[in-house]
């Protein structure tokens, strides 16, 4: 990396890891490091071993990073960066992003980590070079990312994006939010393995090759055991991907309809998973959407993966205080 490259510090911080980059302004990773999440420990123990991460990727004969980007799950205060509530780490109303950027003597932005992966794939993935995209990830949750004319869509309070709690049906199944029939209460991956093990429940016969795969402990059922019981061909399995499908293509006709974007990007574990859900998925939508609002759309999987996240993550440090930067320069 030339002394003169713009690169910052993008950080995925989950419940079970934490990924931390140092990214070159082009997409590269130039070096990368991941840690356990110690939840546990709360907001001071992840604060200093995102430090020591930090100090360990940084090259004294390199350029200094303009900024470092985290992109976690749960809501973030748009003018102090607070985290009002990150559910997965049990943060209420922890000023994560002051604390950070004092402990490493640079500047620290926060956002959902959805929206971090959304700045990923708009740069440097499957939305590379469009300005009216968006991102949809199936993972244990649902969540999602807008781009809309250029511009990353935040919302009055911070909270747009919140994709997975577009009701579906409101008779639906109860949802984590406390609503019923979200999307993600259809097509998450927590909702996947309650709606099998409930199926197993009902019909141990229907449900024996998920039984055999966890064996027989249907409480062990997940997203990932139905995915791969799916791919043996189980009528029981193959099912439940259809329900999630349905819901997906019902939830992507909304947004379609909503933002007429030029790109849908699909990622997560689940697409991962079941990665033909892509094309059922752009089937379902070319079928029931307004022609119109399809005209040029493409709806691809997600390219950068497991990287979208510090990737992501460094891409709003650098759009955030890259021009700063330069301007010193």
């Amino acid at each position: 990396m030339q002394p003169t490259d713009v690169c910052a510090i993008g950080i995925d911080l989950g419940a079970t890891k934490t990924d931390v980059g140092l990214v070159e302004s082009g997409g590269h990773i130039r070096r990368r490091l991941r840690r356990l999440t110690l939840v546990k420990g709360g907001p001071t123990v992840i604060k200093a071993d995102i430090v020591a991460a930090v100090n360990e990727l940084l090259d004294p004969h390199a350029s200094t990073p303009v900024g470092v980007g985290v992109g976690l799950a749960g809501q973030v205060d748009p003018k102090e960066g607070n985290v009002l509530f990150a559910p997965n780490l049990d943060w209420r109303d922890v000023p994560f992003q002051r604390d950070l950027s004092q402990a490493l003597g640079l500047p620290v932005v926060i956002t959902n980590d959805v929206r971090a992966i959304t700045w990923g794939e708009w740069f440097h993935g499957a939305g590379q070079g469009c300005n009216d995209l968006i991102c949809l990830f199936v993972g244990t949750g649902i969540g999602g990312g807008v781009v809309s004319g250029g511009k990353v869509l935040s919302g009055s309070t911070n909270a747009a994006g919140e994709i997975g709690h577009l009701v579906i049906d409101w008779n639906g199944p109860s949802c984590t939010c406390g609503n019923r029939g979200c999307l993600e209460a259809l097509a998450g991956g927590w909702a996947i393995a309650r709606h099998a093990q409930e199926a197993v429940a009902r019909d141990p016969s229907a449900g024996s090759t998920l039984l055999e795969m966890v064996g027989g402990k249907q409480e062990s059922i997940t997203a990932e055991t139905v995915a791969r019981a799916a791919r043996t061909g189980d009528p029981l399995a193959k099912q439940l991907i259809d329900r999630v499908a349905e819901a997906l293509i019902a939830g992507s006709v909304s947004l379609i309809h909503a933002f007429n974007p030029s790109r849908l990007i699909l990622g997560g574990g689940v697409i991962e998973g079941v990665p033909e859900l892509v094309h059922r998925v752009a089937e379902g939508v070319f079928q029931r959407a307004f022609v119109a609002s399809t005209q040029g759309l493409e709806i691809l999987p997600s390219k950068l993966k497991e990287n979208a996240g510090i990737v992501g993550a460094a891409m709003l440090a650098i759009h955030t205080f890259g021009k700063k930067e330069r301007h010193h320069e």
